[in-house]
């Protein structure tokens, strides 16, 4: 990986991180609670605990239906691209004369 691409994921792991600090602040002001800040540091950090189980958990629900669902696909485009099975064919009736 260049350096170039390392930035790029660094700038985007930034940028995350960033995000889920704008939603763990809004999450608080949300549920209307006043904390010092040792107590809105611990509201974030079991916020960002929680929100990580949740999306390990839609992870594991979607690869779940996906795994479900791919034999149903796969059978699906087997039929739908399988040649057709060639008809037998008689050889077609070819007179021969005999020639004397």
């Amino acid at each position: 990986m260049g350096p170039q691409e390392r930035n790029l994921m660094r700038e985007r792991e930034q940028a995350h991180r960033e995000q889920l600090q704008r939603e763990a602040e809004k999450a608080l002001r949300e549920a209307g609670l006043r904390l010092d800040q040792e107590k809105r540091d611990l509201f974030e950090e079991r916020y960002l605990q929680e929100r990580r189980r949740i999306e390990r958990d839609l992870r594991q629900e979607v690869e779940t239906k996906r795994q479900q669902q791919l034999p149903v696909l796969q059978e699906r485009l087997k039929k739908e691209f399988q040649e057709p099975s060639p008809a037998v064919r008689s050889a077609p009736a070819v007179s021969v004369t005999p020639t004397h």
